[in-house]
């Protein structure tokens, strides 16, 4: 273990000790389609500082809305927290492909917004590849993207003009959070969700910027795949983070 996460898991284990008695269970259908009851062991926030954040962020745990959680699955374990470390990055050749494939895309930093641009690719991303019910782009952005917890901020891909892919994100002084992504799944051929986290690995390497959170690794959920062709990458498992063979 590394000396930053020998002091980040000290850290938490103060920071538990004084707040584990605010979280709770909640049990609920897998979001990932997955025939297990997926359980949120997970806690309401007010705004939290960078430092707090970050030490969550390498316990392993995510943000939905103001929540922070973990899983705490019965029979099941397959969420797995995956990170990268944007200085040790080199892309391999279908990445630099896809580079030079998105290079014609412009790329803009946004506050987090409802807008009804938007609501609308959201809204046809969510239909098209997770149509499961009450999946909205509405609860998407009031439920799980805006909050009052951290800094988030949107990352929009444009052609001509038009909006092809968001990028919904959570940052810090030393770490990066990718939140979630949706794109225009008529765009597929352009690996936009590729194209994304190269994005944020080039915004980390300028702003020296040592941690990417790229969520949940799944290895039965195949739109989770992509996630581990960007090398080194490391999972949270066995109580600390290990590279991936």
């Amino acid at each position: 273990m590394s000396l930053y996460d020998r002091q980040c898991e000290l850290e938490f284990a103060r920071l538990q000790s004084r707040l584990d008695r605010y979280f709770i269970n909640m049990s609920m259908e897998c979001p990932y389609q997955l025939p297990y009851t997926a359980t949120f062991y997970q806690a309401l926030f007010g705004p939290i500082t960078d430092r707090i954040m970050e030490i969550f962020l390498a316990a392993g745990y995510r943000r939905n809305g103001n929540s922070l959680y973990t899983m705490r699955c019965v029979g099941c374990s397959q969420c797995v927290p995956i990170r990268l470390q944007p200085a040790e990055f080199s892309p391999n050749r279908n990445q630099r492909r896809t580079l030079k494939k998105n290079s014609d895309l412009s790329v803009h930093f946004n506050s987090v917004q409802m807008s009804e641009e938007n609501l609308d690719l959201c809204e046809h991303f969510l239909s098209a590849r997770y149509p499961q019910k009450n999946n909205t782009a509405l609860g998407y952005y009031s439920g799980f993207f805006l909050n009052h917890i951290v800094t988030s901020l949107e990352l929009h891909y444009r052609k001509d003009g038009r909006l092809l892919g968001n990028g919904i994100i959570d940052i810090g002084e030393n770490w990066m959070n990718a939140v979630y992504f949706y794109f225009d799944t008529g765009e597929a051929a352009r690996s936009l969700g590729t194209f994304n986290i190269l994005t944020m690995i080039d915004f980390c390497l300028q702003k020296n910027i040592e941690y990417l959170y790229l969520g949940y690794y799944i290895k039965d959920v195949s739109g989770m795949q992509y996630k581990t062709q960007f090398r080194p990458c490391y999972l949270k498992k066995n109580g600390g983070w290990e590279a991936m063979e």
